[in-house]
């Protein structure tokens, strides 16, 4: 078991995303990691950090204002806890709620979100999620009219993404 505690790297587009995770997912032994990343000054990063054939784990950092669109996972359950930072979370239709320091929400499959960061300071969120049905890809993500929506779009509000070297979560 090697620890692994450098800086997360996230991944900048949707195949980068699989392949990290599908890599993960190939480790027989458990996968020991830290929750250190660079804190974005705009954008926003997804840094795959362990994963099973069933479950991930992802470290997630917005800069301040970051968000995305309404979406939903059809065939992953997951979760996000907030280590820094805010987050509103929206379904289509209203305000869930708006979590600060380890508070979390839980998404069941199916079911659309949205959320945005605080404007105060770079969000930081852990989000862990679980395969609901066998052979289906859980990172699918599906719009509200039920087509493919890739996450590393402009139509999902994706800018550049851009780091004050100094600034780091640990």
């Amino acid at each position: 078991m090697a620890a692994n505690f450098e800086l997360a790297k996230p991944a900048l587009n949707v195949e980068e995303y699989a392949d990290r995770l599908k890599e993960l997912a190939q480790e027989s032994e458990p996968t020991v990691f830290a929750l250190r990343a660079k804190l974005p000054t705009q954008g926003r990063a997804d840094m795959p950090l362990a994963a099973t054939e069933t479950m991930s784990v992802i470290l997630k950092a917005y800069a301040s204002g970051g968000e995305n669109e309404v979406h939903a996972h059809p065939y992953e359950d997951h979760t996000f806890i907030v280590l820094q930072g805010r987050a509103r979370f929206f379904n289509h239709e209203k305000e869930l709620g708006t979590l600060e320091r380890n508070q979390g929400i839980m998404l069941p499959r199916g079911a659309y979100y949205m959320f945005e960061a605080g404007t105060e300071e770079p969000l930081v969120m852990l989000r862990v999620g679980a395969t609901t049905e066998a052979g289906r890809d859980p990172n699918d993500r599906i719009d509200v009219d039920g087509a493919y929506f890739d996450a590393f779009t402009v139509e999902n509000k994706e800018v550049e993404l851009l780091y004050d070297n100094n600034a780091v979560f640990e």
